[in-house]
C-alpha cells in the first residue's frame, strides 16, 4: 500500500445536551492508505454512515482529528467524493446534463465538460443512454449514472454509503462487478475506496481491509485483512472462511446473563436495545436449527440457507440468543433445549414460553411495572416516548417502543389501540392484571 491518505484520531459524535447525551461514534481511530479498499462493516445503528460523512466533510465531529494527507480537515473534504444508497439524482435533468452538472461545479468548461461527462458515461457502461432521464432507468443503471458523476470530480478517495442496498439482488451483483473491474484495472481517477455495507459477503468479495464495527455506542471491535486476489471465488473454502471468520467477529460470545440482558431505564448500567425483527422471522430460524440432528451450525451458511442478509440473520441470532433459545461461540450458533423446546411447540405453548422468557428483560419489566402502577393501568404511547427519550437516540425511542408492543401483545402482556395510542396491560379472564414476573 501507498502513503497515508486519511487518518482519524479519537474521533466521537455526540448528540443532545447534558441531560440527554447519545454517543454516536467512540473513540475512533482509523488510517486510509492510498491503494487500498476498505469496508467500514457493522449492524444497523452502528454509525458507519456517520462517519463517512465526518470523512466527506458533510458533518463535523464532536471530539477528536480528522486529517487528510496530515492536514486537518475543516469542512467539505475537496478530494473525496460520495455515492449514496438512494441514488440522488435530479430527476429533471438527463443522464449527460446530471454528470455534467459535477463537471461544471468544479470549473470545467466546454467542450471538455462534455467530452469527460460522455467518456464516464462510457465506462461505466451508459453509452447511449445520455439523453434518457432518470425515471426511465432501472435501479442499477440510476446508480451507475452515480458513480458516474462522483467519479467526475476525478476524487482521491471514493466514499459508497451501501451504493448496493437498495438495488435488487441481479442488478447489486452485476454492480459490484463492474465495479470492482473499474478499480482494480485502473479505469477511475480514485486512488481509494471506503466502503460502507452491512453485508458480510459483498465485503469479503470488494474489500481488502474490513473495519468491523459494533454499536451502542458505535465503535471499532475488530479488522480484518483479506488476502485473497481478484477476481474472488464465492465458492472457494478460503473466500468462506473469511466469511465465517467475520461472522464470528459480529455475532461475538454469548456472555453471563447479567451481562446479556443489561439493565432497566434509570438504573445504573446498560440498557440493552431489543432487536427490532418479526417474531415469525425467530420462530422460523429456531424451526430451521431445529430440523438438524445436530444442534451446532455455522452462522454464515444460514444466510443462503434461510435466504436473508447478513444484518438481518446477525439481528435474529441475537434475539433467540436474549431468549436464551440459542447460545453463540466462534461464528457457531447452537439452539439450547429451550429453543428446540418452543421450535416443536403448539402455537400456545409458544406464546407462553416467549411470555416468561420476554418478563425476563430488564426493559419489558419496566415497562409492564409502569403500566402497573399507572391508573386503569393504560398510558399513553407519548408518556413511554418521553420516559424512554431519556436512554435512547429519537430514531431509536419510537422502533424499541413498537417492539415491546409487538413482543408484549404477542407474549399477551400487553395491548395496544392504533387509535387512542393508548398501551393497556393485558389482563386474565377475571380481569386481575399479568404479573409482571415469572
Amino acid at each position: 500500500m501507498g502513503e497515508t491518505l486519511l487518518q482519524l484520531k479519537n474521533v466521537y459524535q455526540v448528540y443532545g445536551s447534558k441531560m440527554r447525551r447519545f454517543t454516536a461514534l467512540e473513540d475512533i481511530n482509523l488510517n486510509l492508505s492510498v491503494g487500498e479498499f476498505v469496508a467500514l462493516l457493522g449492524p444497523s445503528g452502528c454509525g458507519k454512515s456517520t462517519l463517512l460523512r465526518i470523512i466527506a466533510g458533510l458533518q463535523e465531529a464532536s471530539q477528536g482529528n480528522v486529517l487528510y494527507r496530515s492536514k486537518p480537515l475543516n469542512g467539505i473534504n475537496p478530494y473525496a467524493s460520495i455515492v449514496f444508497q438512494t441514488f440522488a439524482l435530479f430527476p429533471w435533468l438527463n443522464v449527460l446534463e446530471n454528470v455534467l452538472l459535477a463537471l461544471k461545479v468544479k470549473g470545467i468548461e466546454e467542450p471538455e465538460r462534455t467530452r469527460k461527462a460522455e467518456d464516464l458515461l462510457d465506462r461505466v457502461g451508459l453509452d447511449g443512454f445520455e439523453s434518457a432521464y432518470p425515471r426511465e432507468l432501472s435501479g442499477g443503471m440510476r446508480q451507475k449514472v452515480g458513480f458516474a458523476r462522483a467519479m467526475a470530480v476525478e476524487p482521491e478517495l471514493l466514499c459508497l454509503d451501501e451504493p448496493f442496498s437498495a438495488l435488487d439482488v441481479l442488478s447489486a451483483e452485476s454492480l459490484r462487478s463492474e465495479l470492482l473491474e473499474l478499480w482494480t484495472e485502473g479505469k477511475i481517477p480514485t486512488q481509494s475506496i471506503l466502503m460502507v455495507s452491512h453485508n458480510i459477503e459483498e465485503a469479503v468479495f470488494l474489500a481488502d481491509r474490513i473495519i468491523v464495527m459494533d454499536k451502542e455506542p458505535g465503535r471499532i471491535i475488530a479488522e480484518h485483512k483479506i488476502d485473497l486476489p481478484h477476481p474472488r471465488q464465492r465458492k472457494s473454502s478460503e473466500f468462506q472462511l473469511h466469511v465465517d471468520e467475520v461472522y464470528a467477529i459480529l455475532a461475538g460470545q454469548t456472555q453471563s446473563e447479567q451481562e446479556e440482558l443489561g439493565t432497566a431505564p434509570g438504573e445504573a448500567g446498560y440498557t440493552r436495545y431489543l432487536p427490532e425483527i418479526a417474531i415469525s422471522d425467530l420462530t422460523g430460524l429456531l424451526e430451521h436449527l431445529d430440523e438438524f440432528e445436530q444442534t451446532k451450525h455455522d452462522i454464515y451458511l444460514l444466510e443462503d440457507e434461510l435466504g436473508i442478509d447478513s444484518d438481518h440473520l446477525l439481528s435474529l441470532a441475537e434475539a433467540a440468543e436474549l431468549f436464551g433459545f440459542v447460545s453463540i461461540a466462534k461464528g457457531d450458533i447452537e439452539i439450547t433445549p429451550l429453543g428446540q423446546t418452543f421450535a416443536e411447540a403448539s402455537i400456545l405453548a409458544r406464546k407462553e414460553i416467549f411470555a416468561s422468557r420476554a418478563r425476563r428483560l430488564p426493559l419489558m419489566q419496566w415497562l409492564l411495572k409502569m403500566l402497573s402502577n399507572a391508573e386503569k393501568h393504560q398510558l399513553k404511547w407519548n408518556v413511554i416516548q418521553t420516559a424512554l427519550s431519556l436512554e435512547f437516540p429519537p430514531d431509536k425511542t419510537d422502533s424499541q417502543i413498537e417492539t415491546l408492543i409487538n413482543w408484549g401483545r404477542y407474549g399477551e402482556l400487553l395491548t395496544y389501540d392504533d387509535g387512542s395510542e393508548i398501551i393497556s396491560l393485558e389482563t386474565k379472564p377475571d380481569k386481575t392484571p399479568v404479573p409482571q414476573t415469572i
